[in-house]
């Protein structure tokens, strides 16, 4: 089996118990995230080019960190979703993390809708979307005035990451 293979069940394990974890208790544990980290370090370590390996990584894991932490910011995603992107991206290298956060945005949406509408928040949200626009072309309002009114609940993002980073891998092996 080549290292690549190795990475890429590694990853698969690693986002799979995430979302079940993200699933049952809403937390994606920062000790798998670490182990994951670890065992993507090593395997890049491992490969025919080590250097640029690394440098890949290094660059996934930015781009994940860079294009979701913005979102943690305004309480739009929890830490943990953010950590686990970021090291999605260590395993991934920029290109497939792009791609992950892609289809990650899209299954995050599609989750989104079907919880406020299940919850039958769909009030509540709309209020908050109006805020948030509020916020964007009222100039000289603080993010803090554009705060939601309420919650429309919690959702296991890293359901939507796994869901991503499966679509991508398993397009690598179709």
């Amino acid at each position: 089996m080549q290292i690549e293979q190795y990475r890429d069940s590694l990853l698969l394990l690693m986002v799979s118990i995430a979302a079940v974890n993200d699933l049952a208790t809403r937390r994606i544990p920062n000790r798998l995230l670490c182990a994951g980290l670890a065992g993507a370090l090593t395997l890049h370590g491992l490969s025919v080019d080590p250097g640029a390996a690394l440098l890949s990584a290094l660059g996934g894991m930015l781009l994940g960190l860079a294009i979701f932490l913005p979102f943690y910011l305004v309480r739009g995603m929890a830490a943990g979703d953010v950590k686990m992107m970021a090291v999605v991206g260590f395993f991934t290298g920029p290109a497939d993390a792009f791609q992950i956060v892609v289809l990650t945005w899209c299954a995050g949406g599609v989750m989104a809708l079907l919880l406020v509408v299940l919850r039958s928040r769909v009030r509540a949200a709309l209020v908050n979307i109006g805020h948030v626009l509020f916020g964007l072309f009222v100039p000289g309002t603080k993010l803090s005035d554009t705060a939601p009114a309420q919650s429309v609940g919690s959702m296991p993002y890293g359901l939507a990451i796994a869901f991503g980073t499966i679509v991508v891998l398993v397009t690598h092996y179709g």
